[in-house]
C-alpha cells in the first residue's frame, strides 16, 4: 500500500546533553498526524565531544527525507544546540530554503555561550566548549532575512534562562521572545513554549515572510548580484510596493552601481545587494517580472 504524503515535515533536533525525547513531546503536541516528525537522537554522552560529526548527520537523515518527499516543505525546531546544528545545515545548503516554512530556535546561543568559552578561553578545542563557544550571528542574521525565524529565550534569573544568557540568542531579522521564570531544560516543552511557536506558525506574517522569501530567491538569481551592505538603504526610492506593504527599493552609487534593497512593511530591510554595470540590464529585467507577478 502506497505510503500517504504527510502535509509538513517537522525536524527537530535536541541539544547539548540531551536525548531526542523532550523534542519528541515537544513535536506531539504542536502536530497531529499530517505532519511527520523527524527527531534525531544524537546520544547523551556524545554531545560532549564535537559538532561536527552531528551536523553531518543530521544533514544526512534531512536528505533522505528530502529526497523522499521532495514537494513537502518542512519546519524547523531545534533546542540550544540543536538550534545551532541546523544553523550550518541550513548555511551549506541555502538550496533548500525555499522549502523551509519557518525555522524556531530554543535558548539557542547563537553568539557563542560564555560557558563555552570560559571552559575554553585560548579556543583550544576542549571537548564540545569550543563548539558551542562559536560565533554564528552572521550566518544565522542571512538565513532570518530569507527563512522566517523565531527566536525563544529563557528569563530564569535575570539575563539568562540558568545556561544561556538571552544576549546571545537574538539576531537580525528574527522575531524573538523572551518568556519569563523557564529554566533551559524547561524550555524544551513547557506549554508556553507551545503556544508560542503556534501563535507564530500561525500568524499571517508567516505568508508575508514567506513571499517576501521568494522575491528575494529570485533577487538572488539575477545574474551578477552580490549579496552588499545596507548603506544607501535610507537614500533608496520604492520601486515596487506590494499588497502587504513591503518595498523593493533600488538606489545608485555615486559610481553607478545599481543597489536593490528588500524591505518589510515595517521599514526593516530584510534583503541588500547590488550588480555591476554589465548586469543592470538583468536587473531591470528582473524588477519589471517581479512587478508583473507580484504587485499587479
Amino acid at each position: 500500500m502506497a505510503s500517504i504524503t504527510p502535509d509538513f515535515l517537522l525536524f527537530v533536533q535536541h541539544g547539548w546533553a540531551d536525548d531526542n525525547r523532550a523534542m519528541i513531546a515537544l513535536a506531539h503536541q504542536l502536530v497531529d498526524a499530517s505532519t511527520r516528525i523527524i527527531a534525531p537522537n544524537l546520544g547523551y554522552i556524545q554531545t560532549w565531544i564535537r559538532i561536527a560529526p552531528f551536523i553531518q548527520t543530521v544533514e544526512t537523515i534531512a536528505q533522505d527525507n528530502l529526497a523522499q518527499y521532495p514537494e513537502v516543505p518542512f519546519k524547523i525546531i531545534g533546542h540550544s544546540m540543536g538550534g545551532l546544528i541546523w544553523l550550518e545545515v541550513l548555511h551549506r545548503h541555502p538550496e533548500w530554503w525555499p522549502k523551509v516554512h519557518s525555522l524556531v530556535l530554543i535558548a539557542s546561543p547563537v553568539g557563542g555561550a560564555d560557558l563555552g568559552r570560559m571552559i575554553d578561553p585560548f579556543n583550544l578545542g576542549i571537548g564540545i566548549a569550543r563548539d558551542l563557544g562559536k560565533d554564528r550571528k552572521s550566518i544565522a542574521e542571512v538565513i532570518a532575512a530569507a527563512i522566517p525565524t523565531l527566536v525563544i529565550a529563557g528569563d530564569y534569573d535575570q539575563g539568562s534562562d540558568g545556561t544561556v544568557p538571552i544576549a546571545c540568542t537574538q539576531f537580525s531579522h528574527a522575531r524573538f521572545i523572551c518568556l519569563t521564570d523557564l529554566s533551559h531544560p524547561a524550555l524544551r516543552n513547557h506549554p508556553l513554549v507551545v503556544s508560542t511557536i503556534r501563535d507564530f506558525w500561525e500568524d499571517f506574517n508567516i505568508c508575508t515572510s514567506l513571499r517576501l522569501h521568494d522575491i528575494i530567491q529570485r533577487i538572488r538569481a539575477i545574474p551578477g548580484i552580490t549579496d552588499g551592505h545596507w548603506r544607501g538603504f535610507q537614500q533608496a526610492k520604492p520601486m515596487i510596493t506590494l499588497p502587504d506593504g513591503s518595498t523593493i527599493r533600488v538606489w545608485k552609487n555615486w559610481a553607478g552601481i545599481d543597489h536593490i534593497f528588500v524591505a518589510a512593511a515595517d521599514e526593516q530591510c530584510l534583503y541588500a545587494g547590488f550588480v555591476g554595470w554589465l548586469h543592470s540590464p538583468d536587473l531591470q529585467q528582473a524588477l519589471r517580472d517581479i512587478q508583473k507577478e507580484y504587485a499587479e
